[in-house]
């Protein structure tokens, strides 16, 4: 006969290996994983449930990130360029932080007919796609300009791990079957 642990822990080993398994199919599985294996008891092994969570990790780390390379503009000692770069990809995240709430909506609201859900996930596929456009933007400034080391090290950082998490997005969005 089973321990109760066993009975227990059942389900979360089971969720957790469903993450994986989904996980398997994007870009940055290991990352994928990390960020979404302690939702495993909302996820459980439903891919919409996946998506949703997903979209709504990245859409949290966006907004941590706005709020973090915002806070660089009162930083000590910027040049007029570096303020400037700051300044444009403050914007870019705000375009990202619209486009993945615009996109987790819309995943939350999926219905209708067949057709209406398609062009729902058609929309949804494009703000997540655009959201990654915006990050890589974001940086962009840094090309041909001397930058404050500092600000650009933090500033790639966040890209780097924000953009890894909506391209993981977007994978696991592309592998829904049933829409």
């Amino acid at each position: 006969m089973a321990s109760a642990t066993t009975l227990k822990s059942s389900p979360t080993k089971t969720y957790k290996t469903f993450i994986k398994n989904q996980c398997n199919s994007t870009t940055y599985p290991s990352d994928c994983y990390k960020s979404l294996s302690s939702y495993a008891s909302t996820i459980k092994t439903d891919p919409l449930n996946l998506c949703n969570t997903s979209l709504y990790v990245t859409l949290k780390a966006a907004r941590s990130y706005y709020v973090s390379i915002s806070s660089l503009t009162k930083q000590k000692g910027l040049s007029r360029i570096d303020k400037s770069i700051v300044k444009d990809c403050v914007d870019e995240l705000g375009d990202c932080v619209d486009e993945l709430t615009q996109s987790l909506n819309a995943m939350k609201n999926l219905g209708g007919s067949y057709e209406e859900i398609q062009f729902q996930m058609s929309n949804i596929k494009t703000w997540v796609s655009a959201s990654i456009t915006d990050e890589d933007t974001c940086t962009d400034g840094f090309v041909g300009r001397k930058v404050n080391s500092n600000v650009k090290k933090q500033i790639t950082k966040c890209i780097k791990s924000l953009t890894r998490m909506t391209s993981n997005s977007l994978a696991l969005i592309n592998s829904l079957n049933n829409f």
